[in-house]
């Protein structure tokens, strides 16, 4: 049985990267007059996001039990540790390796916009669930964060001049638009299917965008049964199997949007889309599904296991940033050394994260540790 939900799990890899393409494409034309950086941290990060949003959805309102909520924590940190760390490391060494640059050098402006608003939305998140029941203002709390940092983000936007469109696409992204048909639809194209060599147009943006949103959507509730599937094949909690798979599996689209913009040499939106999107995870999809299922039917009380697993990946999740914001601050230019740094802050979390599912005693102390952290900085609401 574990081979099949993996199987699920890998095939919903496929149809979310696939559908992310086409929700890319949308957002993309939707957002063609925001600037660089801006764009990366708004509109790309909010479509590459939206996977942790329908998952975290679907946990909790599937599950409707702490195992849910435990899930979407698992998936939105989960996700949010790999966006800081594996996608800018992977953009780095992707456009070191193919020779387009011998470093990447994003804005310090950037790094530290995005890098300090992320920060502090992890500290909000560790203050603000801090007892053992959730209500309807946590999540309240939590989107009314992200609605000030989108506030800010245009307001600080330098309006691009007049005729300065999008560059054109590139030869790739326009035989993708006029493939067959059938090969689109075979290889879920979206943008073949909806393009199809016209002139992308606001009507067919926002069409795309639905229909992406709608496969992304039952991608993700497979995805969400898969991982509960395997959780009780394995005999561990499904929080554990959200924080390593769901996570990886709705992090895909932030790769490949990241990983394109740093080989078209747009550095800040390669970064800002990775970072964006945590903030986007943190706050809004954890925030919304977290709002609506304590309005609809009542707040979450929470076991004590959830709690401790919870505060620990909290915790966790905030020393990765901080340590990926310091490494990232070095220096503006980020190369092999750089990247190896950010690719080991990783491995000790997947360790971690293992090593907790399969109750390790040499970890009770830094588990402990994290857990005392989480308690002494919350707030008592």
């Amino acid at each position: 049985m574990a081979l099949i939900y993996l199987t699920i799990i890998a095939l919903c890899c496929i149809v979310i990267w696939r559908a992310s393409d086409g929700f890319e494409t949308a957002s993309e034309y939707l957002g063609r007059n925001l600037s660089e950086g801006v764009r990366g941290a708004t509109i790309n990060a909010i479509g590459s996001s939206v996977p942790e949003l329908l998952t975290t959805f679907f946990f909790l309102f599937a599950v409707k039990d702490t195992d849910g909520f435990a899930g979407g924590i698992g998936t939105t940190a989960g996700s949010a540790v790999f966006n800081g760390v594996i996608i800018p490391s992977l953009v780095a060494l992707i456009v070191i390796g193919f020779g387009i640059a011998k470093s990447i050098q994003p804005s310090r402006k950037v790094i530290l916009r995005d890098g300090i608003a992320l920060i502090l939305c992890e500290f909000v998140l560790i203050m603000l669930i801090s007892g053992d029941t959730l209500y309807w203002w946590h999540g309240m709390v939590l989107m009314l964060m992200y609605v000030i940092y989108i506030v800010y983000m245009f307001s600080s936007m330098k309006k691009k001049e007049e005729g300065a469109e999008e560059e054109e696409e590139d030869d790739e992204e326009e035989e993708e638009e006029n493939a067959p048909f059938l090969k689109s639809l075979l290889t879920l194209n979206l943008a073949g299917l909806f393009v199809r060599g016209r002139q992308l147009n606001g009507k067919i943006g926002w069409t795309l965008l639905l229909v992406a949103t709608a496969i992304l959507g039952v991608s993700c509730y497979f995805l969400v049964e898969a991982c509960e599937g395997l959780g009780e094949a394995f005999g561990i909690p499904v929080y554990f199997v959200a924080v390593i798979l769901a996570a990886a599996a709705t992090s895909v689209p932030d790769t490949f949007i990241s990983i394109r913009d740093g080989m078209k040499g747009n550095y800040d939106d390669a970064i800002s889309n990775a970072l964006g999107s945590n903030i986007f995870d943190i706050c809004f999809a954890l925030g919304l599904p977290l709002f609506l299922y304590t309005i609809i039917y009542e707040p979450i009380t929470m076991s004590p296991e959830t709690i401790a697993n919870t505060s620990e990946l909290r915790a966790f999740l905030l020393f990765s940033t901080i340590g990926a914001f310091g490494i990232f601050l070095i220096r503006r230019k980020m190369g092999i050394i750089k990247s190896v740094l950010l690719f080991s802050i990783y491995i000790i979390f997947l360790i971690y994260v293992i090593g907790r599912a399969n109750g390790w005693e040499s970890l009770e102390g830094i588990s402990n540790w994290l857990q005392d952290f989480v308690h002494t900085v919350s707030l008592k609401l």
